[in-house]
């Protein structure tokens, strides 16, 4: 009787669980579908699920006419360089704040993620004013820089809690074994810490890949403007072409979907594998 109480249970519970997966991943459905319609379609018939008819001619349009092929270049760019360098300057951070200064840097990683209690948009004149004097107005490294400024606090107050779960004797077996500093940070440590360290980075690189006010802001040439202003610039004030949107759109998610199933697996083995090593 209790088996099979456990598994009528269960088995709501997967169907609950495969409901609430169909009610999220509808509208990047909805988005695709409606990217390989024609215009015809989408304005005579809107509310039509499936296709009559696949078409890229909105893909080729977005890439190839309005050029969207170089905004996702810059957006990959910008949120890539971003992440690698939040990451590397974070996890030294962290690792440096939890081994050698731990009751100092505990205080200062409290003050560092205060940065987000500021709105983003009382910072845009500061930030566009110290961006001009460097000299770094539209331009890439400008723009990282930025996101550095918000990427890196939050991802150093992040990867603490997860080098506190280090035991230190694993350093210090490493330390007899004939490891140095580095090699024991490097090849003991960080394996420990990788599912934070991915998780940190993904939040990273869809912040930096989203990001809209600063890029704004900052970038003034088309050729240089990220995915999200992009985006943006197609809503015309009078007409819109909702093909040329919703190419565009899919052209915007996919890459932040197949980055997190790229790395997801890394989530549930870093742990692990970091601690056979």
């Amino acid at each position: 009787m209790t088996n099979r109480k456990e598994k009528i249970g269960n088995g709501l519970c997967h169907v609950y669980l495969i409901l609430l997966s169909l009610i999220a991943f509808f509208p990047l459905v909805w988005v695709l579908l409606c990217s390989v319609k024609s215009s015809g379609e989408l304005t005579a018939n809107p509310t039509r699920f499936l296709p009559k008819e696949f078409t890229l001619e909105n893909f080729v349009h977005v890439i190839k006419d309005l050029g969207f092929a170089g905004n996702i270049s810059n957006s990959l760019i910008i949120a890539v360089s971003t992440t690698c360098i939040a990451i590397v300057i974070s996890s030294m951070a962290a690792y440096g704040i939890v081994r050698f200064f731990p009751k100092l840097g505990s205080i200062m990683s409290k003050v560092l993620v205060t940065t987000y209690m500021f709105p983003p948009i009382l910072l845009a004149i500061p930030y566009s004013m110290v961006m001009a004097k460097l000299g770094f107005v539209n331009t890439r490294v400008g723009l990282v820089i930025v996101y550095l400024s918000f990427s890196v606090p939050y991802a150093v107050w992040m990867l603490v809690g997860f080098f506190k779960t280090v035991p230190l004797g694993i350093e210090e077996a490493a330390r007899v074994d004939g490891a140095n500093k580095v090699q024991t940070f490097v090849r003991i440590v960080l394996p420990l810490v990788m599912p934070g360290i991915v998780a940190t980075a993904i939040y990273t690189f869809i912040n930096a890949w989203n990001e809209f006010l600063y890029s704004l802001i900052l970038i003034n040439s088309t050729d240089k403007m990220t995915v999200s202003v992009a985006l943006k610039s197609l809503q015309g004030s009078e007409i819109l072409n909702w093909g040329d949107m919703m190419a565009a759109s899919a052209l915007v998610v996919v890459p932040s979907v197949i980055f997190f199933m790229f790395i997801q697996n890394k989530i549930a083995g870093g742990m692990t594998d970091g601690a056979v090593k």
